[in-house]
């Protein structure tokens, strides 16, 4: 059984109000659930760790592997590695290193949406429905009271020629700040289609 994280006396538990209670007291199946969570919880706990060295020192050597290859022409890397993709030679296994940026926009992309209302505003039933729509979608606030930037950066494809909207996504393109990175490891096998499919680490996924 998994050594609890608070001390608790011999012969008590405590309960999710944070009272003790002697284990007498406590039906017999109460207790056999208890150390079955908390038993889970522990080969959890020992299994992320596991994972996480494992990514840390995969990422280390990946790192090692592209300076082995970059000297091979005289090349010095400083600093973190970006993107990467390594192939086995037979083709069957993939490995990729990607680094993705945190981005957020200030309030800046306040006034790219007021410009964009004021030429949907001026177009009049001259702005298509579709046009409206991808705007309403863009700017929809997602569950963590977020602008999807991805959805706003979306707009910046379209290929329209107005001074007003053009400003607009200069607007949205000054908007975003970023505020972090995080590397990912993702590892892949080829399939009998000869498609690559992910090897999830993911337990909700196995």
């Amino acid at each position: 059984m998994e050594q609890r994280i608070n001390s608790v006396p011999e012969g008590h538990r405590k309960n999710a109000m944070g009272h003790l209670v002697p284990e007498e007291l406590i039906a017999p199946i109460d207790m056999i659930r208890d150390d079955l969570v908390h038993d889970i919880i522990a080969k959890g706990r020992e299994l992320r760790a596991l994972i996480s060295e494992f990514k840390a020192r995969t990422m280390s050597e990946v790192a090692n592997f592209i300076d082995v290859s970059a000297a091979e022409y005289g090349v010095r890397f400083g600093g973190a590695k970006g993107n990467v993709q390594l192939t086995s030679f037979d083709g069957q296994h993939m490995v990729k290193l990607s680094v993705g940026e945190h981005r957020h926009f200030d309030e800046r992309i306040q006034t790219a949406k007021t410009l964009i209302d004021g030429c949907i505003t001026r177009w009049s039933d001259g702005a298509s429905a579709q046009i409206v729509a991808l705007v309403d979608h863009a700017f929809r606030v997602n569950k963590q009271g977020h602008i999807d930037v991805n959805q706003v950066l979306s707009l910046r494809q379209l290929q329209i020629e107005d001074a007003e909207w053009q400003e607009a996504m200069d607007a949205i393109a000054d908007a975003i700040q970023v505020t972090g990175t995080s590397t990912y490891l993702r590892l892949y096998e080829r399939q009998g289609n000869g498609s690559y499919q992910m090897l999830s680490l993911d337990p909700a996924k196995l």
